[in-house]
């Protein structure tokens, strides 16, 4: 018996842009390429149309439309990717005039986070932001699944296939919205107990494909998955970091942003942003070689605005510097780095000491011969500048925090 195996070929892609001129169309456009790729689909080429206003029945016009049907049958296009959030008309509308499956920016960017999503809490909030945008978008499946009168003997199934799924789909969102509460309820239990004990949080956030995940790894060797693709990860994670200073913080990578980033997904990804939001010290990362780095960062400087996180230390960090010859000016406290090829990295590190919150203490300390665990917790979380074994136990100096200060300070010698 032979076998034809049968590979699956890559979807073809013809990306639409309608240009009213509310924003830059020519960068969005450039960014749903990379959008498109991430998602494994190979973009074609594009078709852009200047217009006064979106065409509520078709949004680019009756004319281009016929344009685009003709150029996706010569071409044997997959699939149409409008760069704007589609109305059900209009998504209805396209299909039938091309005969193409049709998504849009959003739907796209669904997609790239349902694959990206690995831990529960990702998983159940790309779910919940697909249901979201799905409900308006649900249609009837016509008229043989409608009611049919009132009288004996013309009585219906009661309701329409099209009421039975939003029933399901609104109580499936209610699960998921209780599922999330209980979630970030333990977020906020970790966060009582990072601050309980202390903990020190560096939150990096920025544009997605900054270099985010690639600086988390050369400062924590946290192993994150690193691409050169939007959205490689997607999941925060979470790493220790000791500072030259011997200062241990909690290191966060988050969620990354893009331009017009769906409110569906803004709203989904606000506990994990607003775990980023309520650090004590934020690493505003982009991608220095881009032409729009100052625009990224002034866009996710706006979105912190929105969590109310302006008045917590912003350090802005321009990453891929090597592959610039001049350096962006006019930013301040701004450092430059090589996340890759680790430069300016001890520049970031004594950046992210300046701005700590605690201040460091310098002392030495005499800790009896039972307590050696607190010797050993020191060397991980304090800088040991000397150990010396006397008669009445260890004389350890060190610098350490208030925190640890305020532990130890039993301990702390009689010309301290």
């Amino acid at each position: 018996m032979e076998w034809n195996v049968t590979q699956e070929q890559p979807t073809r892609a013809l990306l639409v842009e309608a240009d009213t001129g509310d924003y830059d169309a020519e960068a969005s456009l450039a960014e749903l390429f990379e959008l498109a790729e991430s998602a494994g689909a190979i973009p074609v080429a594009s078709i852009s149309q200047k217009l006064r206003h979106i065409d509520p029945a078709t949004c680019v016009g009756a004319g281009k439309l016929e344009e685009i049907r003709d150029y996706c049958a010569a071409e044997e296009i997959d699939l149409l990717i409008f760069d704007l959030e589609l109305s059900p008309v209009q998504l209805r509308n396209i299909e039938k005039e091309t005969d193409v499956r049709v998504i849009d920016r959003t739907m796209l960017i669904l997609d790239i986070f349902a694959l990206r999503a690995k831990s529960r809490e990702g998983k159940l909030q790309v779910e919940l932001a697909q249901l979201k945008y799905m409900m308006p978008r649900l249609t009837g499946k016509g008229i043989e699944m409608s009611r049919l009168g009132g009288g004996i003997g013309t009585r219906g199934p009661g309701e329409t296939k099209l009421e039975t799924d939003r029933r399901h789909i609104k109580r499936r969102m209610e699960t998921l919205k209780e599922q999330l509460r209980d979630v970030e309820e333990h977020r906020k239990l970790q966060r009582c107990r990072r601050d309980k004990d202390g903990v020190i949080t560096v939150a990096i956030v920025g544009y997605t494909n900054a270099g985010k995940s690639t600086l988390m790894n050369t400062l924590t060797d946290a192993g994150v998955l690193s691409e050169d693709k939007l959205f490689a990860t997607l999941d925060p994670t979470s790493r220790a970091l000791k500072l030259p200073n011997g200062v241990s913080v909690m290191l966060i990578d988050t969620v990354g942003l893009v331009r017009r980033l769906p409110h569906h997904l803004v709203e989904a990804f606000k506990s994990t942003l607003e775990e980023a939001a309520q650090a004590d010290i934020i690493l505003n990362v982009c991608d220095a070689s881009s032409e729009e780095s100052r625009l990224h960062l002034e866009v996710t400087r706006d979105l912190l605005a929105s969590l109310s996180s302006l008045d917590k230390p912003i350090i802005p960090v321009l990453n891929k510097s090597d592959l610039i010859r001049d350096h962006m000016s006019g930013i301040s406290g701004a450092v430059h780095i090589s996340a890759k090829y680790a430069k300016g990295i001890d520049e970031l590190l004594h950046a992210i000491e300046e701005n700590l919150p605690k201040k460091l203490k310098r002392l030495k300390l005499l800790l009896p011969f039972d307590q050696a665990g607190i010797a050993s917790r020191l060397r991980q979380t304090a800088v040991v500048h000397s150990e010396e074994y006397t008669e009445k136990g260890l004389l350890v100096e060190v610098t350490l925090d208030e925190i640890q200060y305020r532990r130890l300070r039993e301990y702390a010698t009689a010309d301290e």
